[in-house]
């Protein structure tokens, strides 16, 4: 690993992509076994103004990062022990992804389309021109600033719905399935009037007014899948 990072003058002042408040602006985590080039490249990176970090290795980078720390990976393809591809199988399958741009002097095409089809923002040979470096960093930075609202406000939601009572989730099962009240209280086994309370207490935690709103509320909160036809079980 090297040396602690020490923050850019440009991006870091700049960028308010980090977290919702803002406050922590986002590293570029450069995964690189040749030394020669990986501090290059840190030097190029931090003249630009970017918050920097580097390791020697994958296994390196993931034990040392924080699921908190926004930013993305900049990661050669072949290193010893866990290569580039298995490294972003391994983002991938975090709490917190981080976007991924390979920067490798042994790519093919073969290799490039299937990092590309795994989710890789771009695949780049290590002559590819400084600017086509950036460009890729900047669209990689501006998709996890995306995606880090969006899982914030997944949490957001799904906590809603953590809330909810027993029953209320009863409830709202039968509700997402398109069945009326009669049809609830039938299949929960109890009276219409109490199908009511719970349905109108869940909808006031959830902060919605209606059965449509509820069921675009699920779909984001990932309760429902968002292709799942409306009224199916």
């Amino acid at each position: 690993m090297s040396p602690p990072s020490r923050s850019g003058d440009t991006r870091a002042d700049i960028w308010d992509g980090g977290t919702p408040n803002g406050d922590v602006p986002p590293t570029v985590f450069v995964v690189d076994d040749d030394a020669p080039f990986l501090a290059g490249l840190e030097r190029m990176l931090r003249a630009s103004g970017y918050v920097v970090r580097c390791f020697m290795s994958a296994a390196d980078f993931l034990a040392g990062r924080s699921a908190a720390s926004p930013g993305c990976v900049v990661a050669d393809l072949q290193m010893p022990g866990m290569d580039g591809m298995s490294l972003q199988q391994a983002l991938a399958q975090s709490d917190d992804p981080l976007p991924i741009v390979f920067l490798t002097g042994h790519g093919d095409i073969p290799t490039g389309v299937a990092a590309m089809r795994h989710g890789a923002e771009d695949f780049l040979t290590k002559t590819a021109p400084r600017d086509q470096l950036l460009a890729a960093i900047e669209r990689a930075l501006a998709r996890d600033a995306c995606e880090r609202r969006n899982r914030a406000r997944q949490r957001e939601l799904r906590a809603r719905f953590t809330a909810l009572t027993p029953r209320e989730r009863e409830v709202l099962s039968h509700v997402l399935r398109g069945r009326l009240n009669k049809q609830i209280a039938a299949d929960l086994g109890i009276d219409e009037r109490s199908v009511k309370r719970h349905r109108t207490s869940l909808m006031a935690k959830l902060g919605v007014a209606s059965v449509a709103a509820l069921a675009q509320l699920a779909v984001e909160a990932g309760i429902v899948a968002r292709d799942r036809p409306a009224g199916e079980a």
